[in-house]
């Protein structure tokens, strides 16, 4: 058992949060179980189709409306970070998104799911209440490992998410994991209210003045706005894969069970053991080499996903290998994104959040829309080009800041 100070920190002593700390464990954990809230949705679209009678298009509504849902949440909410003391914010979020479960796992029909969904999407946002509160008690020179550890938290969230979903689902029905969840949440905030330090909010703005600072910001920081475009990019191509991968690997190219979207996103545990390694390459050569990788890495994982569509043995080669390049890439690049992010205004760190969050989400939830239809329009090949669309374009806007700083 540890104990902490209820004392607020003073600006010019942070608090020592080394990536092993007990406090930054727990703060992996509330990061993995607010970020694993939005993706088990995706492996179960194909049971939710057969279950309330609907297409497949339509029950990707779900994700969909989760993830813009999320947007909204980071948009309305997470600013109060600035504000708010972290454990009352972290409580009444976590409560609220155990009660959104709830209503999405008793949902009659796929609207009121569609709109359970978008509320639980909209107040599990812990995560982005975590990250900049984990950056600011962090040392500057261990930062991003600090980051990097959360998001190790976050990716096992997805990850254990996904196979969660994909196996409950099979098991017993697409609101199992709905319910199921609900009681995790609620024992989380249980330990949030035991162990999370008191903190003192950095600004004293309203909450009007707390809305428009993103925009502000994103209007007065060219480096906010560059690093929203490059996750926004690599995210929408890594939503479009992964909303669209539930319906190839259930078609007739393969024929498998919802259960092996969940078994595929494993593959993508490996991440974990490269985003320390990736913040500290981050913490050591800057953000800006760290990115350039990430983008290049997204746009060859576009290459190595498209054998996929030939099913068999071969072609779920293609998407383990293709799968994994891409999380590394999306993961590592929102390290560096962050590092370059929260460098900008130590007091605003979740107002930057805000801004830069919410584009990247505003990414994800068109790049699921657009995957879908891509899929239904041309196959897998059509969700790889518009991958590789997104990482082009991204490469392209990095390429031109790097020659107008030369």
């Amino acid at each position: 058992m540890w104990t902490w100070t209820t004392r607020p920190p003073a600006a010019d002593a942070p608090v020592r949060t080394g990536p092993s700390s007990p406090l930054t464990l727990l703060l992996a954990l509330i990061c993995a179980v607010a970020v694993g809230n939005l993706y088990f949705p995706q492996a179960v679209v194909p049971l939710i189709a057969e279950r309330l009678a609907t297409t497949p298009d339509a029950a990707a509504l779900v994700v969909t409306a989760t993830q813009i849902g999320y947007t909204a949440g980071m948009f309305l909410l997470v600013p109060l970070g600035d504000r708010v003391p972290a454990r009352p914010l972290l409580l009444t979020l976590l409560t609220l998104t155990a009660l959104g479960l709830l209503a999405a796992g008793a949902a009659p029909s796929l609207p009121v799911l569609v709109a359970a969904g978008g509320f639980t999407g909209f107040t599990t946002v812990a995560a982005q209440v975590v990250s900049p509160l984990a950056a600011g008690l962090a040392e500057p020179g261990s930062r991003g490992a600090v980051l990097g550890t959360l998001l190790a938290g976050s990716i096992g969230g997805m990850l254990l998410a996904r196979t969660f979903g994909g196996a409950l689902g099979e098991w017993l029905g697409w609101r199992a994991p709905y319910l199921a969840a609900a009681p995790v949440v609620l024992l989380l905030t249980l330990a949030v209210a035991r162990a999370l330090p008191a903190t003192a909010p950095a600004s004293r703005l309203t909450y009007p003045a707390l809305l428009a600072e993103p925009l502000r910001l994103l209007r007065a920081e060219p480096a906010l706005r560059r690093s929203c475009l490059y996750q926004a990019c690599v995210f929408g191509g890594f939503s479009a894969v992964w909303t669209s991968v539930a319906l190839l690997l259930t078609g007739p190219a393969y024929g498998m069970g919802a259960q092996a979207v969940g078994l595929l996103a494993l593959v993508g545990a490996g991440t974990m053991l490269v985003t320390r390694p990736a913040g500290r390459l981050v913490d050591r050569h800057g953000p800006d080499r760290v990115t350039l990788l990430c983008l290049l890495g997204a746009l060859a994982s576009a290459a190595l996903l498209l054998p996929g569509a030939r099913g068999g043995l071969p072609g779920l080669a293609a998407l383990l290998a293709g799968t994994l390049l891409l999380d590394v890439a999306m993961q590592s690049g929102t390290i560096a994104n962050h590092a370059r992010v929260y460098a900008l205004r130590p007091d605003a760190r979740s107002r930057l959040n805000t801004a830069y969050m919410t584009c990247a989400y505003l990414g994800g939830a068109a790049g699921s829309w657009l995957g879908v239809h891509a899929y239904a329009l041309a196959g897998w090949p059509g969700v790889c080009a518009l991958l590789a669309l997104l990482a082009l374009l991204a490469t392209a806007r990095h390429a031109a800041a790097v020659r107008s700083r030369g």
